[in-house]
């Protein structure tokens, strides 16, 4: 089975494209300006580049968040156009669900700088948590005591508070912003579970609402 997988949820984004369980090829996109002038010939380039055509994608998979509103709804609106017009399934994969499947640990968490003092957070594996967006030292003094591992695209936010933390020996695992082919296996693992892969159901995980709701709120 055919996998093409994108995450354009934040400036750093990738394309994957897998056969199976195998990464035929991942590259890494940085798009200051947005996704929406260079995903298209990026993922001719891919397909070219492995002698593969759109009508041999069997499935599609995009990283739905949490990360840029921007990002998120041109990744998952590109999937979601490739697989209705070619009647085939695809999955929204959570970004912090892609990041967890790079760590080893049993229980592990992923973090992603949220901004305005607070981290988008979950936990996975043998106990896991809600994602959530809450400043970090209040999320760390509730996930499970049985955190093993943290993953994150960069410590430097995040090491004073960790440090001072039940956590501090835990081990830290830094990700690389490529997690198409992470967001590839786990979408796989989707259809093999039966999950709908509905192109119409495919939804955005933003986690926090956006600037524009919460302005609304406060002015309400």
């Amino acid at each position: 089975m055919i996998v093409l997988a994108l995450d354009t949820a934040n400036d750093f984004g990738s394309l994957a494209l897998a056969y199976g369980e195998e990464t035929l090829e991942e590259v890494t996109l940085h798009a200051p300006d947005g996704f929406s002038g260079i995903l298209f010939d990026q993922i001719g380039r891919i397909l070219k580049n492995n002698s593969i055509t759109l009508p041999q994608v069997d499935l599609y998979a995009a990283g739905m968040g949490p990360g840029s509103f921007t990002g998120i709804r041109i990744g998952l609106s590109a999937v979601k156009a490739l697989a209705t017009v070619a009647g085939k399934r695809c999955y929204g994969i959570s970004n912090l669900a892609a990041m967890g499947n790079l760590g080893s640990a049993a229980t592990r968490a992923a973090i992603l700088d949220a901004r305005r003092g607070e981290i988008y957070g979950a936990v996975t594996g043998a106990h896991t948590t809600p994602e959530e967006v809450m400043p970090f030292p209040r999320w760390l003094a509730s996930i499970p005591a049985e955190t093993e591992e943290f993953l994150a695209f960069d410590f430097t936010p995040f090491e004073a508070a960790l440090s001072n933390s039940r956590f501090a020996t835990a081990a830290r695992t830094r990700v690389a912003r490529a997690l198409a082919g992470s967001i590839a296996e786990l979408g796989l693992e989707c259809f093999r579970a039966g999950l709908s892969g509905d192109p119409a159901l495919l939804d955005a995980n933003y986690v926090r609402r956006s600037d524009a709701e919460l302005l609304w709120r406060e002015q309400s």
